[in-house]
Protein backbone atom coordinates (compact mmCIF):
# COMPACT_ATOMS: atom_id res chain seq x y z
CA UNK A 1 0.00 0.00 0.00
CA UNK A 2 2.91 2.75 1.01
CA UNK A 3 4.08 1.86 -2.52
CA UNK A 4 1.40 2.44 -4.15
CA UNK A 5 0.93 5.75 -2.51
CA UNK A 6 4.23 6.63 -3.29
CA UNK A 7 3.94 6.16 -6.85
CA UNK A 8 0.83 8.13 -7.00
CA UNK A 9 2.37 10.75 -5.36
CA UNK A 10 5.20 10.41 -8.03
CA UNK A 11 3.11 10.68 -10.95
CA UNK A 12 1.35 14.04 -9.47
CA UNK A 13 4.51 15.63 -8.81
CA UNK A 14 5.61 14.35 -12.76
CA UNK A 15 1.88 15.89 -13.60
CA UNK A 16 2.12 19.30 -11.66
CA UNK A 17 5.97 19.44 -12.64
CA UNK A 18 4.89 18.80 -16.73
CA UNK A 19 1.55 21.28 -16.42
CA UNK A 20 3.98 23.59 -15.45
CA UNK A 21 6.63 23.46 -18.16
CA UNK A 22 3.84 23.67 -20.31
CA UNK A 23 2.57 26.95 -19.05
CA UNK A 24 5.92 28.33 -18.72
CA UNK A 25 6.49 27.28 -22.39
CA UNK A 26 3.70 28.75 -23.53
CA UNK A 27 4.50 31.79 -21.59
CA UNK A 28 7.97 31.80 -23.76
CA UNK A 29 6.26 31.56 -26.75
CA UNK A 30 4.22 34.50 -25.99
CA UNK A 31 7.12 36.21 -25.44
CA UNK A 32 8.88 35.35 -28.08
CA UNK A 33 10.13 38.08 -30.41
CA UNK A 34 8.30 37.71 -33.67
CA UNK A 35 8.68 39.33 -37.12
CA UNK A 36 5.25 41.11 -36.73
CA UNK A 37 6.81 42.53 -33.74
CA UNK A 38 10.15 43.94 -35.42
CA UNK A 39 7.34 45.58 -38.45
CA UNK A 40 5.29 47.08 -35.46
CA UNK A 41 8.26 48.72 -33.29
CA UNK A 42 9.45 50.31 -36.89
CA UNK A 43 5.92 51.58 -37.55
CA UNK A 44 6.06 53.04 -33.87
CA UNK A 45 9.30 54.81 -34.54
CA UNK A 46 8.88 56.09 -38.18
CA UNK A 47 5.85 57.71 -37.01
CA UNK A 48 7.19 58.88 -34.36
CA UNK A 49 9.30 61.26 -36.32
CA UNK A 50 6.46 63.22 -38.17
CA UNK A 51 4.61 63.72 -35.28
CA UNK A 52 7.91 65.14 -33.93
CA UNK A 53 8.25 67.63 -36.94
CA UNK A 54 4.61 68.61 -36.74
CA UNK A 55 5.03 69.59 -33.35
CA UNK A 56 8.53 71.63 -33.94
CA UNK A 57 7.13 73.37 -36.89
CA UNK A 58 3.69 74.23 -36.04
CA UNK A 59 3.63 75.22 -32.53
CA UNK A 60 5.08 78.99 -32.75
CA UNK A 61 2.92 79.15 -35.81
CA UNK A 62 -0.60 78.41 -34.33
CA UNK A 63 -0.36 81.58 -32.27
CA UNK A 64 2.56 80.49 -30.19
CA UNK A 65 0.78 78.09 -28.76
CA UNK A 66 -1.11 80.32 -26.36
CA UNK A 67 -4.66 79.43 -27.14
CA UNK A 68 -6.69 76.72 -25.85
CA UNK A 69 -7.79 75.14 -28.97
CA UNK A 70 -3.73 75.45 -29.87
CA UNK A 71 -2.74 73.60 -26.60
CA UNK A 72 -4.95 70.76 -26.93
CA UNK A 73 -3.93 70.06 -30.39
CA UNK A 74 -0.23 70.09 -29.58
CA UNK A 75 -1.42 68.18 -26.41
CA UNK A 76 -3.19 65.85 -28.79
CA UNK A 77 -0.18 65.18 -31.02
CA UNK A 78 1.82 64.99 -27.68
CA UNK A 79 -0.02 61.80 -26.21
CA UNK A 80 0.27 59.90 -29.85
CA UNK A 81 4.05 60.53 -29.06
CA UNK A 82 3.44 58.90 -25.86
CA UNK A 83 1.86 55.85 -27.01
CA UNK A 84 4.03 55.31 -29.71
CA UNK A 85 6.71 55.50 -27.43
CA UNK A 86 4.79 52.84 -24.95
CA UNK A 87 4.73 50.72 -28.06
CA UNK A 88 8.45 50.88 -28.87
CA UNK A 89 9.21 50.48 -25.02
CA UNK A 90 7.35 47.79 -24.20
CA UNK A 91 8.47 45.28 -27.56
CA UNK A 92 11.81 46.22 -26.28
CA UNK A 93 11.42 44.84 -23.09
CA UNK A 94 8.69 42.45 -22.68
CA UNK A 95 9.82 40.73 -26.47
CA UNK A 96 13.54 41.27 -25.66
CA UNK A 97 14.42 43.12 -29.11
CA UNK A 98 17.48 45.24 -29.41
CA UNK A 99 17.32 48.10 -32.14
CA UNK A 100 20.32 50.02 -33.26
CA UNK A 101 20.84 52.16 -31.44
CA UNK A 102 23.51 55.07 -30.29
CA UNK A 103 23.35 54.70 -26.42
CA UNK A 104 24.01 50.96 -27.32
CA UNK A 105 26.64 50.45 -29.09
CA UNK A 106 27.68 47.25 -31.08
CA UNK A 107 30.71 45.46 -30.87
CA UNK A 108 30.28 45.79 -26.89
CA UNK A 109 33.88 42.96 -26.49
CA UNK A 110 35.82 45.46 -28.60
CA UNK A 111 34.65 48.68 -27.67
CA UNK A 112 35.29 47.12 -24.13
CA UNK A 113 38.94 46.00 -24.58
CA UNK A 114 40.10 49.13 -26.31
CA UNK A 115 38.68 50.99 -22.94
CA UNK A 116 40.73 48.78 -21.25
CA UNK A 117 44.03 49.67 -23.11
CA UNK A 118 42.73 53.91 -23.96
CA UNK A 119 41.65 54.54 -21.06
CA UNK A 120 44.04 54.95 -17.74
CA UNK A 121 42.77 53.23 -14.76
CA UNK A 122 42.24 56.59 -12.92
CA UNK A 123 39.58 57.83 -15.56
CA UNK A 124 38.19 54.85 -15.82
CA UNK A 125 37.61 55.00 -11.88
CA UNK A 126 36.35 58.53 -11.99
CA UNK A 127 33.46 57.48 -14.35
CA UNK A 128 32.00 54.91 -12.17
CA UNK A 129 30.04 57.51 -10.19
CA UNK A 130 27.87 58.67 -13.37
CA UNK A 131 26.54 56.34 -15.77
CA UNK A 132 23.97 57.52 -18.42
CA UNK A 133 21.75 54.70 -17.18
CA UNK A 134 21.90 55.83 -13.37
CA UNK A 135 20.91 59.50 -15.09
CA UNK A 136 18.08 58.23 -17.18
CA UNK A 137 16.85 56.40 -14.41
CA UNK A 138 17.08 59.41 -11.89
CA UNK A 139 15.31 61.56 -14.63
CA UNK A 140 12.79 58.92 -15.18
CA UNK A 141 11.71 58.54 -11.56
CA UNK A 142 11.93 62.71 -11.30
CA UNK A 143 9.62 63.21 -14.19
CA UNK A 144 6.79 60.70 -12.48
CA UNK A 145 7.62 62.77 -9.46
CA UNK A 146 6.45 66.12 -10.62
CA UNK A 147 3.60 64.49 -12.72
CA UNK A 148 2.62 62.71 -9.58
CA UNK A 149 3.07 66.19 -7.68
CA UNK A 150 0.70 67.77 -10.08
CA UNK A 151 -1.88 65.11 -9.51
CA UNK A 152 -1.84 64.89 -5.89
CA UNK A 153 -2.46 68.67 -6.10
CA UNK A 154 -5.19 68.49 -7.83
CA UNK A 155 -7.07 65.72 -6.54
CA UNK A 156 -6.47 66.87 -2.93
CA UNK A 157 -7.89 70.41 -4.43
CA UNK A 158 -8.72 72.77 -1.38
CA UNK A 159 -10.59 75.00 -3.19
CA UNK A 160 -11.73 75.66 -6.95
CA UNK A 161 -12.53 79.35 -8.83
CA UNK A 162 -15.08 80.84 -10.19
CA UNK A 163 -14.07 83.27 -12.99
CA UNK A 164 -17.72 84.62 -13.12
CA UNK A 165 -18.28 85.72 -10.04
CA UNK A 166 -14.36 86.12 -8.56
CA UNK A 167 -15.25 83.59 -5.80
CA UNK A 168 -13.65 80.33 -4.40
CA UNK A 169 -15.89 77.16 -3.25
CA UNK A 170 -13.51 75.98 -0.76
CA UNK A 171 -13.32 72.08 -0.30
CA UNK A 172 -13.17 70.86 3.04
CA UNK A 173 -12.26 67.49 2.24
CA UNK A 174 -8.21 68.61 1.14
CA UNK A 175 -5.43 66.79 3.53
CA UNK A 176 -3.32 69.61 4.45
CA UNK A 177 0.03 67.64 4.66
CA UNK A 178 0.17 66.58 1.00
CA UNK A 179 0.41 69.19 -1.88
CA UNK A 180 -3.28 70.92 -2.72
CA UNK A 181 -4.51 73.57 -5.24
CA UNK A 182 -6.60 75.89 -4.65
CA UNK A 183 -8.54 75.96 -8.24
CA UNK A 184 -8.81 72.51 -9.16
CA UNK A 185 -9.76 73.04 -12.81
CA UNK A 186 -6.16 75.38 -13.78
CA UNK A 187 -4.64 72.92 -12.24
CA UNK A 188 -6.22 70.15 -14.27
CA UNK A 189 -5.47 71.48 -17.29
CA UNK A 190 -2.26 72.36 -15.99
CA UNK A 191 -1.19 68.34 -15.54
CA UNK A 192 -2.83 67.45 -18.86
CA UNK A 193 -0.37 69.70 -20.65
CA UNK A 194 2.67 68.71 -18.54
CA UNK A 195 1.78 65.12 -18.89
CA UNK A 196 1.96 65.82 -22.50
CA UNK A 197 5.12 67.88 -22.74
CA UNK A 198 6.94 64.36 -20.39
CA UNK A 199 5.59 62.26 -23.13
CA UNK A 200 6.99 64.96 -25.64
CA UNK A 201 10.35 65.19 -24.24
CA UNK A 202 11.21 61.06 -23.77
CA UNK A 203 9.72 60.44 -27.17
CA UNK A 204 11.76 63.16 -28.59
CA UNK A 205 14.87 61.23 -26.94
CA UNK A 206 14.24 58.01 -27.35
CA UNK A 207 13.79 59.03 -30.84
CA UNK A 208 17.15 60.30 -31.57
CA UNK A 209 19.04 57.71 -30.31
CA UNK A 210 17.56 55.19 -33.00
CA UNK A 211 20.08 54.17 -35.34
CA UNK A 212 19.41 53.67 -38.61
CA UNK A 213 21.00 50.37 -40.80
CA UNK A 214 23.48 52.58 -42.93
CA UNK A 215 25.24 54.27 -39.49
CA UNK A 216 25.24 51.09 -37.51
CA UNK A 217 27.43 49.56 -40.03
CA UNK A 218 29.44 52.65 -40.28
CA UNK A 219 29.75 52.57 -36.44
CA UNK A 220 30.67 49.16 -36.67
CA UNK A 221 33.14 49.81 -39.22
CA UNK A 222 34.73 52.58 -36.82
CA UNK A 223 35.29 50.21 -33.84
CA UNK A 224 36.80 47.87 -35.68
CA UNK A 225 39.43 49.67 -37.55
CA UNK A 226 40.26 51.82 -34.45
CA UNK A 227 38.21 55.04 -35.10
CA UNK A 228 38.89 57.56 -32.66
CA UNK A 229 35.48 59.42 -32.71
CA UNK A 230 36.91 62.86 -33.84
CA UNK A 231 36.18 64.81 -36.43
CA UNK A 232 31.76 62.93 -36.31
CA UNK A 233 28.71 63.68 -38.18
CA UNK A 234 25.76 64.17 -36.58
CA UNK A 235 23.32 61.08 -36.80
CA UNK A 236 20.94 61.65 -39.82
CA UNK A 237 17.68 62.47 -37.32
CA UNK A 238 19.46 64.95 -35.28
CA UNK A 239 20.67 66.54 -38.27
CA UNK A 240 17.02 66.60 -40.03
CA UNK A 241 15.46 67.80 -37.06
CA UNK A 242 17.79 70.77 -36.81
CA UNK A 243 17.28 71.61 -40.07
CA UNK A 244 13.87 71.49 -39.64
CA UNK A 245 13.97 73.74 -36.71
CA UNK A 246 16.52 76.42 -38.69
CA UNK A 247 14.75 76.71 -41.60
CA UNK A 248 11.36 76.74 -39.59
CA UNK A 249 12.84 79.58 -37.73
CA UNK A 250 13.89 81.75 -40.53
CA UNK A 251 10.58 81.60 -42.16
CA UNK A 252 8.93 82.69 -38.90
CA UNK A 253 11.39 85.38 -38.24
CA UNK A 254 10.54 86.81 -42.07
CA UNK A 255 7.22 86.71 -41.22
CA UNK A 256 7.59 88.76 -38.10
CA UNK A 257 9.78 90.97 -40.26
CA UNK A 258 6.84 91.63 -42.88
CA UNK A 259 4.55 91.61 -40.39
CA UNK A 260 6.21 94.48 -38.33
CA UNK A 261 6.98 96.57 -41.74
CA UNK A 262 3.26 96.35 -42.81
CA UNK A 263 2.35 97.55 -39.20
CA UNK A 264 -1.18 96.13 -39.85
CA UNK A 265 -1.34 95.00 -36.09
CA UNK A 266 -2.77 91.76 -37.50
CA UNK A 267 -0.94 88.12 -36.49
CA UNK A 268 0.10 86.69 -39.36
CA UNK A 269 -1.92 89.16 -41.60
CA UNK A 270 -4.88 88.08 -40.20
CA UNK A 271 -6.12 88.00 -36.46
CA UNK A 272 -5.84 91.16 -34.78
CA UNK A 273 -5.46 90.59 -30.58
CA UNK A 274 -7.75 91.65 -27.94
CA UNK A 275 -4.17 92.08 -26.10
CA UNK A 276 -1.53 94.45 -27.35
CA UNK A 277 -3.37 95.45 -30.71
CA UNK A 278 -1.08 97.86 -31.64
CA UNK A 279 1.72 96.62 -34.21
CA UNK A 280 4.73 97.12 -32.51
CA UNK A 281 3.66 95.37 -28.96
CA UNK A 282 3.89 91.80 -30.53
CA UNK A 283 6.08 90.11 -33.48
CA UNK A 284 5.33 87.70 -35.88
CA UNK A 285 2.67 85.58 -34.74
CA UNK A 286 3.17 86.42 -30.92
CA UNK A 287 0.49 88.97 -29.48
CA UNK A 288 2.99 89.59 -27.25
CA UNK A 289 6.76 91.48 -28.59
CA UNK A 290 9.00 89.56 -25.70
CA UNK A 291 7.57 85.97 -25.92
CA UNK A 292 8.57 85.82 -29.93
CA UNK A 293 12.11 87.00 -28.60
CA UNK A 294 12.34 84.63 -26.38
CA UNK A 295 11.70 81.64 -28.65
CA UNK A 296 14.37 83.40 -31.07
CA UNK A 297 16.85 83.69 -28.46
CA UNK A 298 16.61 80.04 -27.80
CA UNK A 299 16.40 79.03 -31.29
CA UNK A 300 19.48 80.59 -32.75
CA UNK A 301 22.78 79.52 -31.04
CA UNK A 302 21.45 76.34 -31.75
CA UNK A 303 21.11 76.50 -35.21
CA UNK A 304 24.18 78.43 -35.06
CA UNK A 305 26.22 75.35 -33.49
CA UNK A 306 24.33 73.02 -36.20
CA UNK A 307 25.93 75.24 -38.83
CA UNK A 308 29.47 75.27 -36.55
CA UNK A 309 28.92 71.31 -36.74
CA UNK A 310 28.45 70.72 -40.22
CA UNK A 311 31.16 73.57 -41.45
CA UNK A 312 33.80 71.13 -39.36
CA UNK A 313 32.35 68.16 -40.60
CA UNK A 314 31.83 69.09 -44.60
CA UNK A 315 34.41 72.44 -44.68
CA UNK A 316 33.84 74.30 -47.60
CA UNK A 317 32.77 72.08 -50.13
CA UNK A 318 28.99 71.90 -49.88
CA UNK A 319 27.41 75.18 -49.96
CA UNK A 320 23.89 74.19 -49.03
CA UNK A 321 24.10 74.30 -45.15
CA UNK A 322 25.22 77.77 -45.65
CA UNK A 323 21.54 78.65 -45.73
CA UNK A 324 21.44 77.47 -41.77
CA UNK A 325 24.00 80.30 -41.10
CA UNK A 326 21.38 82.92 -42.84
CA UNK A 327 18.40 81.51 -41.39
CA UNK A 328 20.53 82.18 -38.08
CA UNK A 329 21.36 85.58 -38.70
CA UNK A 330 17.40 86.78 -40.13
CA UNK A 331 16.44 85.23 -36.12
CA UNK A 332 19.30 87.01 -33.96
CA UNK A 333 18.39 89.99 -35.67
CA UNK A 334 14.56 89.36 -34.55
CA UNK A 335 14.52 90.21 -31.30
CA UNK A 336 16.10 93.19 -31.68
CA UNK A 337 13.57 94.55 -34.49
CA UNK A 338 11.17 93.02 -31.98
CA UNK A 339 11.58 96.32 -29.90
CA UNK A 340 11.68 93.95 -26.56
CA UNK A 341 14.16 95.18 -24.36
CA UNK A 342 15.04 91.93 -22.66
CA UNK A 343 15.08 90.22 -26.13
CA UNK A 344 17.54 92.85 -27.12
CA UNK A 345 20.32 92.50 -24.32
CA UNK A 346 19.91 89.05 -24.19
CA UNK A 347 20.56 88.51 -27.71
CA UNK A 348 23.33 90.99 -27.66
CA UNK A 349 24.78 89.11 -23.97
CA UNK A 350 24.77 85.48 -26.27
CA UNK A 351 25.95 87.03 -29.09
CA UNK A 352 28.96 88.04 -27.30
CA UNK A 353 29.92 85.14 -25.80
CA UNK A 354 29.33 83.24 -28.58
CA UNK A 355 31.37 85.23 -30.57
CA UNK A 356 34.31 85.39 -28.58
CA UNK A 357 33.88 81.23 -27.57
CA UNK A 358 33.85 80.69 -31.10
CA UNK A 359 36.75 82.77 -32.12
CA UNK A 360 39.42 81.70 -29.29
CA UNK A 361 38.49 78.27 -29.19
CA UNK A 362 39.08 78.34 -33.15
CA UNK A 363 42.44 79.35 -33.11
CA UNK A 364 43.59 77.87 -29.71
CA UNK A 365 42.40 74.57 -30.61
CA UNK A 366 43.17 74.71 -34.09
CA UNK A 367 46.44 72.93 -34.16
CA UNK A 368 44.51 69.32 -32.94
CA UNK A 369 42.65 69.72 -36.28
CA UNK A 370 43.93 68.98 -39.60
CA UNK A 371 42.45 71.78 -41.13
CA UNK A 372 45.06 74.38 -43.50
CA UNK A 373 45.18 78.09 -42.76
CA UNK A 374 42.71 78.92 -45.58
CA UNK A 375 39.61 77.19 -44.46
CA UNK A 376 40.10 78.75 -40.77
CA UNK A 377 40.19 82.29 -42.17
CA UNK A 378 36.72 81.51 -44.12
CA UNK A 379 35.29 80.18 -41.13
CA UNK A 380 36.41 83.23 -39.54
CA UNK A 381 35.27 85.54 -42.38
CA UNK A 382 31.94 83.83 -41.90
CA UNK A 383 31.64 84.00 -38.66
CA UNK A 384 32.56 87.83 -38.42
CA UNK A 385 29.64 88.40 -41.11
CA UNK A 386 27.02 86.09 -39.02
CA UNK A 387 27.14 88.59 -36.09
CA UNK A 388 28.20 91.97 -37.84
CA UNK A 389 25.13 91.06 -40.28
CA UNK A 390 22.83 90.29 -37.58
CA UNK A 391 23.37 93.08 -35.32
CA UNK A 392 23.39 95.57 -38.40
CA UNK A 393 19.62 94.42 -39.33
CA UNK A 394 18.74 94.33 -36.16
CA UNK A 395 19.59 97.43 -35.45
CA UNK A 396 18.75 99.34 -38.62
CA UNK A 397 15.36 97.88 -38.13
CA UNK A 398 14.61 98.30 -34.69
CA UNK A 399 16.67 100.36 -33.09
CA UNK A 400 14.43 104.09 -33.79
CA UNK A 401 11.77 102.65 -32.00
CA UNK A 402 13.64 100.48 -29.37
CA UNK A 403 16.25 103.03 -28.44
CA UNK A 404 13.30 105.29 -26.55
CA UNK A 405 12.26 102.50 -24.40
CA UNK A 406 15.47 101.98 -23.69
CA UNK A 407 16.11 104.60 -22.03
CA UNK A 408 13.00 103.92 -19.89
CA UNK A 409 13.83 100.43 -18.66
CA UNK A 410 14.45 101.41 -15.05
CA UNK A 411 10.85 102.44 -15.24
CA UNK A 412 9.80 98.95 -16.33
CA UNK A 413 11.85 97.18 -13.79
CA UNK A 414 10.36 99.23 -11.25
CA UNK A 415 7.12 98.61 -11.96
CA UNK A 416 7.66 94.85 -12.24
CA UNK A 417 9.61 94.62 -8.68
CA UNK A 418 6.37 96.38 -7.51
CA UNK A 419 4.31 93.46 -8.75
CA UNK A 420 7.02 91.28 -7.11
CA UNK A 421 6.60 92.40 -3.99
CA UNK A 422 2.68 91.76 -4.56
CA UNK A 423 3.61 87.87 -4.98
CA UNK A 424 6.69 87.20 -2.53
CA UNK A 425 3.70 87.22 0.12
CA UNK A 426 2.00 84.38 -1.81
CA UNK A 427 5.77 82.33 -1.76
CA UNK A 428 6.00 82.77 2.47
CA UNK A 429 2.04 81.79 2.75
CA UNK A 430 2.72 78.82 0.88
CA UNK A 431 6.44 78.02 0.90
CA UNK A 432 5.95 74.06 0.65
CA UNK A 433 3.49 72.93 -1.83
CA UNK A 434 2.91 76.72 -3.15
CA UNK A 435 -0.37 77.12 -3.87
CA UNK A 436 -1.33 74.35 -7.02
CA UNK A 437 -0.09 74.34 -10.73
CA UNK A 438 -1.53 77.06 -13.10
CA UNK A 439 -2.70 79.12 -10.00
CA UNK A 440 -1.29 82.06 -10.02
CA UNK A 441 -3.67 84.67 -11.66
CA UNK A 442 -6.88 83.90 -9.36
CA UNK A 443 -4.85 83.74 -6.33
CA UNK A 444 -3.44 86.57 -7.04
CA UNK A 445 -6.10 88.46 -6.68
CA UNK A 446 -6.71 88.30 -2.81
CA UNK A 447 -2.91 89.78 -2.49
CA UNK A 448 -3.71 93.10 -4.34
CA UNK A 449 -3.75 96.15 -2.03
CA UNK A 450 -7.16 97.51 -4.05
CA UNK A 451 -9.16 96.74 -7.03
CA UNK A 452 -7.16 99.12 -8.91
CA UNK A 453 -3.64 97.74 -8.43
CA UNK A 454 -2.85 95.69 -11.51
CA UNK A 455 -4.13 92.04 -12.02
CA UNK A 456 -1.41 90.24 -14.44
CA UNK A 457 -2.43 86.50 -15.61
CA UNK A 458 1.77 85.96 -15.64
CA UNK A 459 4.25 87.74 -12.96
CA UNK A 460 6.59 88.13 -15.34
CA UNK A 461 8.75 86.38 -13.01
CA UNK A 462 9.02 82.43 -14.22
CA UNK A 463 11.34 82.07 -11.23
CA UNK A 464 9.14 83.00 -8.64
CA UNK A 465 5.79 81.96 -9.80
CA UNK A 466 7.24 78.65 -10.21
CA UNK A 467 7.79 79.05 -6.44
CA UNK A 468 4.20 80.91 -5.92
CA UNK A 469 2.54 77.62 -7.48
CA UNK A 470 4.74 74.59 -7.00
CA UNK A 471 6.44 75.79 -3.61
CA UNK A 472 9.65 74.78 -2.47
CA UNK A 473 9.48 70.90 -3.05
CA UNK A 474 7.86 71.17 -6.40
CA UNK A 475 10.30 73.57 -7.53
CA UNK A 476 13.03 71.47 -6.17
CA UNK A 477 11.79 68.78 -8.38
CA UNK A 478 12.46 71.15 -11.72
CA UNK A 479 15.49 72.15 -10.62
CA UNK A 480 16.69 68.85 -9.98
CA UNK A 481 15.59 67.28 -13.15
CA UNK A 482 17.22 70.27 -15.58
CA UNK A 483 20.76 69.80 -13.30
CA UNK A 484 20.45 65.52 -14.34
CA UNK A 485 20.03 66.87 -18.11
CA UNK A 486 22.98 68.93 -17.67
CA UNK A 487 24.81 66.37 -15.91
CA UNK A 488 23.98 64.11 -18.99
CA UNK A 489 26.48 64.66 -21.08
CA UNK A 490 29.65 64.11 -18.74
CA UNK A 491 28.49 60.41 -18.92
CA UNK A 492 29.64 57.79 -21.17
CA UNK A 493 27.21 56.61 -24.05
CA UNK A 494 25.15 58.10 -26.68
CA UNK A 495 25.84 60.65 -29.29
CA UNK A 496 29.26 62.09 -29.55
CA UNK A 497 28.75 66.14 -29.01
CA UNK A 498 31.18 68.15 -29.46
CA UNK A 499 32.37 71.11 -26.69
CA UNK A 500 31.34 74.29 -28.73
CA UNK A 501 28.02 72.48 -30.06
CA UNK A 502 27.03 71.65 -26.62
CA UNK A 503 28.40 75.39 -25.05
CA UNK A 504 25.94 76.90 -27.11
CA UNK A 505 23.27 74.91 -26.40
CA UNK A 506 23.81 75.79 -22.80
CA UNK A 507 24.05 79.33 -23.45
CA UNK A 508 20.77 79.10 -25.26
CA UNK A 509 19.16 77.59 -22.82
CA UNK A 510 21.06 79.60 -20.07
CA UNK A 511 19.74 82.84 -22.01
CA UNK A 512 15.96 81.76 -21.84
CA UNK A 513 16.62 81.40 -17.84
CA UNK A 514 17.49 84.64 -17.65
CA UNK A 515 14.14 86.24 -19.69
CA UNK A 516 12.74 83.64 -17.33
CA UNK A 517 13.60 86.10 -14.32
CA UNK A 518 12.06 89.29 -15.85
CA UNK A 519 9.30 87.48 -18.09
CA UNK A 520 7.08 84.36 -18.55
CA UNK A 521 8.74 82.10 -21.14
CA UNK A 522 7.77 78.68 -19.61
CA UNK A 523 4.25 80.03 -19.67
CA UNK A 524 4.45 79.91 -23.73
CA UNK A 525 4.13 76.10 -24.94
CA UNK A 526 5.79 76.68 -28.12
CA UNK A 527 8.48 78.18 -25.82
CA UNK A 528 8.43 75.10 -23.14
CA UNK A 529 8.26 72.82 -25.90
CA UNK A 530 11.26 74.37 -27.80
CA UNK A 531 12.91 74.05 -24.68
CA UNK A 532 12.55 70.51 -23.71
CA UNK A 533 12.83 69.38 -27.28
CA UNK A 534 16.90 71.33 -26.37
CA UNK A 535 16.90 69.60 -23.20
CA UNK A 536 15.99 65.97 -24.87
CA UNK A 537 18.99 66.62 -27.59
CA UNK A 538 21.45 67.71 -24.80
CA UNK A 539 20.19 64.00 -22.66
CA UNK A 540 21.32 62.64 -25.81
CA UNK A 541 24.36 63.82 -26.23
CA UNK A 542 27.97 62.73 -24.53
CA UNK A 543 31.62 63.43 -24.43
CA UNK A 544 32.28 60.15 -25.23
CA UNK A 545 30.25 57.90 -26.66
Amino acid sequence: MEAGGQSEKTAKATRTAAELSSRLSRLMKRRALRARDVQLYRVCDELTGPLIYFMAVVGPWVFGTTQSWSIWLMNGAAYALGLLLAGKLAIRWLKGYHPPRWDQPIGREVNSLKSKVQSPESERRGQVGMSASGLTAILAWLTVAILGYCLVSVLNARATFHREELSFAYHHSFIRWLPHSFDSSRSWSAFWTYLGLAFSFWAVRDWLLGKSEVEERAERRKSQLGGDGSGFFLPARLRRLLWALAVNGGLLGLEGIAQRLEGSGKLLFLVKPRVNPAADTQFGPYAYRANASQYFNLLWPVCLAFWWTLNRSFGFKRKAYHLVLVCCGVMAACPIISTSRGGALVTVGIAVLAAFFLVASHFVLAAHRQQDRRTRITTLAALLLFFTGALALGFSLGWKTLKPRMSQISEGFDTREQMYDYARPMARDYPLFGTGPGTFEPVFQLYRKSTDTYWPAQLHNDWLETRVTFGWIGSGLIALAFIAVVLRWFARGGIHGGRRFIILIWLALAGCLVHARYDFPFQIHSIVFLFLVLCAILFSLTRRP
